[in-house]
């Protein structure tokens, strides 16, 4: 009777607010994943691993396909260059887009994507670094500090939203308010190994935090059924 009423059970359906990004050495190996990843995902991050390939055509056959694109180019350079950029960038068609959080270059690229629908987010700390991390860069404030500074000039600024850790998506929501975007990396289940991410949390932590979007990469890509372990993780942020 178990068996039976587990096999009555409806598949988990993509949730939108879970992003896969397709971090693979070349765009064959990125179009292979999404193919097997099929329905189970609807929004998928393209980044700097197949920008020097076919990154930006990869974008628009997964636009094309029906799905959400998130362009996580990182964007950092002087106005010009930026806002030229990302009026580029705004043709494609994709749906968010990244660009380091310092106010030159934030204000450039919300001037560049102009009037349309693609949103721009700031890197604020990146998940990677502790606070010890950034003292040896010369940063003189905590991960924590850092990111509420960069959240408030990103407002200023004019942006969407922010990229930051799960620890620091409680601290986003309350300074943005209901409709700023809360993207958090690092976003790691309990089954699985947080491999370079310093300040990790959980799919339902993140969410139950304040995230409006997590980004969770290797305990998807590197499973042996990613499809499956997508569907368990959507079923996960079910929950939060």
């Amino acid at each position: 009777m178990a068996a039976a009423a587990a096999l009555a059970q409806p598949p988990v359906k993509a949730d939108p607010r879970l992003i896969v990004p397709l971090d693979l050495p070349s765009a064959g190996e990125a179009r292979a994943m999404a193919e097997a990843l099929g329905d189970s995902v609807s929004f998928y991050k393209v980044g700097l691993e197949l920008f020097a390939s076919d990154g930006m055509a990869l974008a628009r056959e997964l636009k094309a396909a029906g799905k959400q694109v998130f362009l996580d180019w990182k964007l950092h350079d002087i106005g010009t260059t930026v806002q030229r950029s990302a009026a580029v960038l705004a043709q494609s068609g994709c749906d968010l887009l990244t660009v380091h959080g310092e106010p030159q270059v934030m204000a450039a690229a919300v001037r560049g994507r102009g009037a349309s629908n693609l949103k721009i987010l700031a890197v604020t700390v990146l998940t990677s670094l502790s606070d010890e991390d950034l003292g040896e860069v010369g940063y003189h404030e905590t991960a924590r500090q850092l990111v509420e500074r960069r959240i408030h000039q990103a407002i200023a600024a004019g942006c969407d939203g922010v990229v930051a850790s799960p620890h620091e998506a409680a601290l986003a929501r309350a300074l943005g308010g209901r409709d700023f975007l809360v993207v958090t990396p690092g976003v790691r289940p309990d089954w699985s190994a947080k491999n370079d991410q310093a300040r990790a949390a959980t799919p339902r932590d993140a969410l139950t935090a304040g995230a409006s979007h997590i980004v969770c990469g290797r305990p998807i890509t590197a499973a042996n059924d990613p499809a499956a372990a997508a569907r368990r993780i959507a079923a996960e942020m079910a929950g939060a």
